[in-house]
């Protein structure tokens, strides 16, 4: 019997993604996006840190990419652990700060740092993509 050419994998690829427009309303498309893919996979325990990680992200790409579309994408590497990541047109790495109580602003990766089990950047041809990989109950 011929294998089948393509296999669905348990960890509920392809994920989910949506191009949005790099403006302040997306965070909520974002948001929701999020907790759409991880209430489909059983990891609802996550939504709330989730959603708080890609509104700092879509943030970011909006206050500092310099194209009209980010992408956001929900991807499950493993059967508790769940990336989310937004990609933006800028080569421009982030810069991670202390958070400092003088300052108004800059406290967003601090923010994912401490919710996120690991997060970082990726360079890509066009632009970065900024992610953050969850586990099981959330902060690890």
């Amino acid at each position: 019997m011929p294998q089948p050419a393509t296999r669905a994998r348990p960890t509920g690829h392809p994920g989910y993604s949506e191009t949005l427009p790099r403006e302040p309303e997306s965070a909520a498309r974002a948001r929701r996006l999020v907790r759409v893919g991880l209430a489909v996979r059983s990891l609802d325990a996550l939504a709330d840190d989730g959603a708080l990680i890609v509104s700092e992200l879509v943030s970011n790409a909006v206050r500092h990419a310099r194209r009209e579309s980010i992408r956001v994408s929900v991807d499950r590497p493993g059967v508790a652990r769940v990336c989310v990541g937004v990609v933006d047109f800028s080569k421009v790495l982030p810069v991670y700060r202390e958070p400092d109580v003088e300052r108004e602003g800059g406290r967003g990766l601090a923010l994912v740092g401490e919710l996120a089990e690991s997060w970082g950047t990726e360079l890509l041809p066009w632009g970065k993509r900024v992610w953050a990989e969850l586990h099981g109950e959330g902060r690890g």
